[in-house]
């Protein structure tokens, strides 16, 4: 293995972070003198990022570790376009009251990874819709587009997957790596940013945005890629049978997101062990190399590790501890996802259905139907044979009702 000289690509080459790299040699030679400033694009398309965007969060995280300044560009102005990269139709288009709202949850999630400041390495979060939102239209062509080609940009995947299954791609869409392109040589110019980063379907537009702020401003800018993350089954990270796994409390609590990492394959343990938490590598080879039932333990590390930098080690503490009284000890915990209902309705009767649904335990009455049918669903700890049953009054225990969705997935409905 060929050394690095830079701290910052000897930590993510070692802990799996890269995939392709525009000059690593230069790259690392940069990296190794002064403190250089490096950016990541993150679109507003929800109030949230969910785990499909950790990886990319890690690097941010691991570069101002290393002594150097992570950027967070927020997509103010792509966001009114959307990203259709690998995607089979076009992103509905948001209001800027959307888009402004979404940037303002998207920001909580970098609080907790990356320190915000004016010092040398302290992190900035700028915004490209204060200089795409200016651009004059003629002017732009003539400027910037004249150094793209059609027949080029025709052959990158993200485009080239969407025609070939003769799906639609709107000139809108068609113009977004240009932007990105654009927003790339903004950067350098603006802030001195030399290099972005960002997940493997980035690398066509990343590498349009060096080649621009090379013939355009005669400065070199680097592009580095992160491979795409996959769990041992083949399955998309972050994806689950309900839903994504939301980065904010406020759209998955502290406790399904315990769940989620203490629910890793064995197989992934010691590669999600490297990429999302900072553990020691002699540590984590350690835990990967355990066997049978004590691979359990090193999902635990994995779920606290994880969970305390998304939420804070109090809340990584109040999931486990919550996890234990569910799991090992039979009874309710106090952190599990809660629904409050008003006591006339309790008494009154709720649907089954209702409640699961309310919950996050299924999206459909279908869903409750299959999990009746199953097995899958209880109450109480209780099998629920019929998926019509009511909840009311005489269901509570200790004040609240314990739902459940298999053996893993709980919640609580408690009145008010």
């Amino acid at each position: 293995m060929t050394a690095l000289k830079s701290d910052f690509l000897t930590v993510i080459r070692d802990r799996g972070f890269i995939h392709q790299c525009t000059d690593l040699e230069a790259l690392d030679g940069l990296l190794s003198k002064d403190p250089v400033s490096a950016y990541i694009g993150f679109d507003c398309t929800a109030n949230s990022l969910h785990v499909g965007s950790l990886i990319q969060i890690m690097l941010l995280r691991w570069f101002q570790k290393t002594g150097h300044q992570p950027v967070v560009l927020m997509g103010g102005g792509t966001s009114r376009i959307g990203d259709p990269s690998f995607r089979d139709e076009a992103r509905q288009l948001m209001t800027d009251e959307t888009i402004a709202e979404n940037m303002a949850g998207i920001r909580k999630v970098f609080d907790r990874f990356i320190t915000f400041g004016e010092g040398p390495t302290d992190a900035r979060m700028v915004n490209n819709a204060d200089w795409l939102d200016g651009l004059a239209y003629i002017p732009f062509l003539r400027d910037i587009g004249q150094h793209f080609s059609i027949n080029r940009m025709l052959s990158f995947d993200s485009v080239k997957l969407r025609l070939d299954r003769e799906q639609s791609l709107s000139f809108l869409e068609f113009n977004y790596m240009i932007l990105q392109a654009y927003d790339f040589m903004e950067l350098a110019r603006r802030n001195g940013v030399r290099l972005q980063m960002g997940g493997s379907d980035q690398w066509g537009n990343i590498v349009n945005g060096v080649e621009l702020a090379r013939r355009v401003e005669s400065i070199e800018v680097f592009g580095l890629t992160s491979p795409l993350i996959t769990t041992a089954s083949g399955a998309k990270m972050g994806k689950t049978a309900q839903g994504a796994v939301w980065l904010n409390a406020d759209r998955l609590s502290a406790y399904d997101y315990w769940q989620f990492w203490r629910n890793t394959e064995d197989a992934d343990v010691g590669r999600f062990l490297r990429l999302f938490t900072e553990i020691p590598l002699d540590e984590v080879a350690r835990l990967e190399a355990l066997g049978g039932s004590e691979i359990n333990e090193a999902k635990k590390i994995l779920a606290h590790l994880a969970t305390s930098l998304a939420h804070g080690e109090a809340a990584a503490l109040a999931a486990a501890e919550t996890a234990k009284t569910v799991f090992e000890q039979g009874g309710a915990g106090g952190d599990l996802p809660t629904v409050e209902v008003s006591l006339a309705d309790l008494k009154a009767g709720l649907s089954l259905v209702d409640m699961m649904r309310a919950t996050g335990l299924a999206k459909s009455g279908k869903d409750v139907k299959r999990l009746v049918a199953e097995k899958g669903a209880k109450v109480n700890d209780d099998i629920v044979t019929d998926p019509t049953l009511s909840l009311t009054e005489a269901n509570l225990k200790d004040g609240a009702i314990k739902l459940s969705a298999g053996k893993k997935r709980h919640a609580m409905v408690k009145p008010i």
